[in-house]
C-alpha cells in the first residue's frame, strides 16, 4: 500500500506511553505496539519523524509550588529524551532502524538535531526521534512538533491523542455529554474559540506555516498506521 504522504511528523503524548499502567512510567507492551505501527508506515515508504511529550514523567504544571519556570521546562525537555530512548529500544526490538536527535547538546546520549542530518536519516529509512522539544523553555512539545514538521518539510502533522479528535468542549468533563466533535476545522477556529485540544501557540504557528494537522485517537496504536496509510479517516482534520 502506498500512502498519500511522503513524510510525516507523528506527535505522541507522554501519557500515551504510560497507557493504563499506573505502576510504570513506560508501558513496554503498549510502546512496542506504537513502534510496530510506526514500522508499518516505514515499510510502506513513509518517512517518519516522532516527537514525544513528557507527561508520563514530568509536567510543567507541577511547578505550582513556585519552581522557576525555566527549570521546570528544562526537566520536561530532559524527560522527553528518556521517552525517545525508550521508544528507540522498542523500535530496535522490532528491527526498525532509528536515531535520536536532541534539541540541545547531549553527546553521550544522542546526536544534536540538524535538519540535513534528520532528512538524511529519514531518506535512509530510519525513524527520527526528536527529543528535548524545541530546546527552549515556555514552548510545549506541541509547538515543537509544529516547528520540526515545518523545518523537515513534512506533508502533515499527526497528533496522536488520548481522545478521538477536537471537540467544541471537553467531552470528559461532567455535564459536557453534548460535546460535538469536529470532522474538519481551521486553525483560526481553534484560536478564536480558545480550544485546548492543542496548545494555542502551536495552532498559531501551524496556521502561519500552512501545515495540515490530523488529530486522532491513539489508545489503539493500530490507528497510527491506519491514519498515516489512509486506511482510516482521522478524528479531526485541521487546515
Amino acid at each position: 500500500m502506498n500512502s498519500q504522504y511522503r513524510r510525516v511528523l507523528l506527535k505522541v503524548s507522554g501519557e500515551a506511553l504510560k497507557h493504563d499502567n499506573p505502576d510504570r512510567v513506560i508501558d513496554d507492551a503498549f510502546t512496542d505496539e506504537i513502534a510496530g505501527a510506526i514500522g508499518e508506515c516505514v515499510k510502506n515508504g513513509v518517512q517518519v519523524a516522532v516527537v514525544i511529550g513528557a507527561g508520563n514523567i514530568w509536567r510543567g504544571a507541577r511547578q505550582g509550588r513556585g519552581m522557576d519556570r525555566c527549570a521546570a521546562d528544562n526537566m520536561g525537555m530532559l524527560a522527553t529524551c528518556i521517552n525517545c530512548l525508550g521508544m528507540q529500544d522498542s523500535l530496535r526490538e522490532k528491527g526498525i532502524p532509528s536515531v535520536v536527535l536532541t534539541a540541545f547538546d547531549m553527546p553521550k546520549v544522542a546526536e544534536l538535531f540538524r535538519k540535513d542530518k534528520a532528512v538524511e536519516a529519514m531518506e535512509a529509512g530510519k525513524v527520527v526521534l526528536l527529543a528535548c522539544g524545541s530546546g527552549n523553555p515556555f514552548f510545549s512539545t506541541d509547538t515543537a512538533a509544529v516547528l520540526r514538521a515545518a523545518e523537515l518539510e513534512c506533508d502533515a502533522l499527526m497528533m496522536a491523542k488520548n481522545i478521538d479528535g477536537i471537540y467544541n468542549k471537553d467531552p470528559n468533563k461532567p455535564g459536557n455529554e453534548d460535546a460535538v466533535r469536529y470532522e474538519e476545522m481551521t486553525y483560526k477556529s481553534i484560536l478564536n474559540q480558545g480550544l485546548k485540544a492543542i496548545d494555542l501557540p502551536a495552532a498559531a504557528l501551524a496556521d502561519e506555516v500552512g501545515i495540515p494537522m490530523l488529530v486522532f485517537d491513539a489508545n489503539d496504536p493500530v490507528n497510527i498506521a491506519k491514519v498515516i496509510l489512509g486506511e482510516k479517516k482521522p478524528g479531526t482534520i485541521v487546515k
